[in-house]
């Protein structure tokens, strides 16, 4: 201690939670979306096996299944009527109406996961991303492109579950869509056949905010 003689107790004390402040960054909300097709579920799959500290926030909406999806690990499957329940009740963080179909981020997940300390990660299409960054602009975004239009298109025409109707509406609004990233913090390409490549990028991009001097923090 005798290389601090010359500081006071307050000095000492405010420089020590400084440094503590700087050792201890304070948890982020990321949100990671895109156009529909971008592949923001393999990503964020990808990013949950790679960094199993961060906290994934399942998505409640009112659309059936797909083939291989299972409740409550890639959404929260409910009936409509439930749906409105929680939007009367103000359970949500956020919530929309897509394509004919609700979609809704359940508030008190990220406020848990948040006063644990842990970083939360929600995968929002872009008019979901709009309300979060409007109620928390403490969010960091990050827009999800694809390689090229080709791909994305695709993308969507794989989908069994969509009917030929589905995949030109949601055509229709990609370029809408794409419109938006200004909106946005970051902008991740998301290659074809590199998906580590993309969601090492968004970890890059979380490690480095967590090192900003001007420290996020949210509040919901």
């Amino acid at each position: 201690m005798s290389e601090l003689q010359g500081l006071s107790p307050a000095q000492a004390d405010e420089a020590t939670a400084v440094i503590e402040q700087y050792k201890h960054p304070k948890p982020m909300l990321i949100v990671i979306s895109g156009p529909s097709g971008v592949g923001k579920d393999s990503v964020v799959q990808r990013l949950r096996e790679l960094n199993p500290a961060l906290e994934f926030v399942v998505t409640a909406t009112d659309r059936l299944p797909r083939q291989g999806e299972v409740d409550g690990v890639d959404y929260h499957f409910v009936s409509t009527a439930r749906f409105r329940e929680m939007i009367a009740n103000d359970e949500l963080l956020e919530y929309a109406l897509v394509y004919g179909q609700y979609k809704g981020v359940p508030r008190e997940g990220v406020r848990r996961a948040l006063a644990s300390g842990r970083d939360v990660v929600m995968r929002l299409d872009v008019q979901g991303s709009a309300t979060v960054r409007q109620k928390v602009p403490q969010a960091l975004t990050i827009f999800l492109l694809p390689p090229s239009l080709d791909i994305l298109v695709q993308r969507l025409g794989q989908r069994a579950t969509d009917s030929p109707q589905q995949v030109a509406k949601r055509l229709q609004t990609v370029l809408i869509e794409m419109e938006r990233i200004r909106e946005f913090d970051y902008a991740v390409v998301n290659e074809h056949g590199a998906l580590d490549q993309t969601a090492e990028r968004i970890i890059a991009i979380m490690t480095a905010e967590k090192c900003r001097v001007a420290q996020r923090k949210v509040i919901l």
